[in-house]
């Protein structure tokens, strides 16, 4: 079978990230600028081949200055380091819609592999004749890994945030004819 190209459909997608502040709340984010692309062998998506790149300075936290700190050099370095990219080493399908996601992610020029689970949420024709495929991704990655190391410590002995950041994706794709 020939291979497919789906392009990311940004209207019906989002990128989440989770992170405990003062490991008593959960602060939740978003990017709002991302695309990405996938190859698959017609509608098999084990052994596609992913590229996702998000603009960091697309972040939104739903707090002016927060985001402003989360662009500066504690963290992103958006101007320094414009975007966030992954790219598939390998999608390994677990069951009939469950598949293990491996691939590089760069942050900051730090490049680690990560796996991530992968679910697809199934092939549709949307009302325009439009092919789409929608996926759900989630895992977790260590920021101090990808050079975000910033820190600090409440007067109690705290950590104001954790190290741990929860990845919550929903993507969908759209074929190309």
């Amino acid at each position: 079978m020939e291979n497919t190209t789906w392009s990311l459909d940004p209207a019906h997608s989002e990128v989440q990230f989770k992170i405990k502040h003062l490991v008593i709340s959960t602060v939740t984010g978003t990017f709002k600028v991302f695309g990405g692309s996938v190859v698959s062998n017609g509608e098999d998506f084990e052994n596609s081949t992913i590229n996702f790149s998000i603009d960091t300075n697309s972040i939104d936290t739903n707090q002016a200055d927060r985001d402003g700190h989360l662009k500066s050099d504690d963290f992103f370095a958006s101007e320094k380091y414009p975007t966030i990219n992954f790219s598939s080493t390998a999608i390994v399908k677990v069951s009939e819609t469950e598949f293990k996601l491996t691939g590089d992610l760069t942050i900051r020029d730090i490049t680690k592999s990560v796996t991530l689970d992968a679910e697809l949420g199934g092939i549709m024709v949307d009302p325009y004749g439009n092919t789409k495929v929608g996926f759900e991704v989630n895992g977790k990655i260590n920021r101090k890994d990808f050079g975000l190391t910033w820190s600090a410590v409440t007067e109690a002995g705290g950590v104001v945030v954790s190290d741990e950041v929860k990845l919550h994706i929903n993507v969908q794709f759209a074929k190309q004819q």
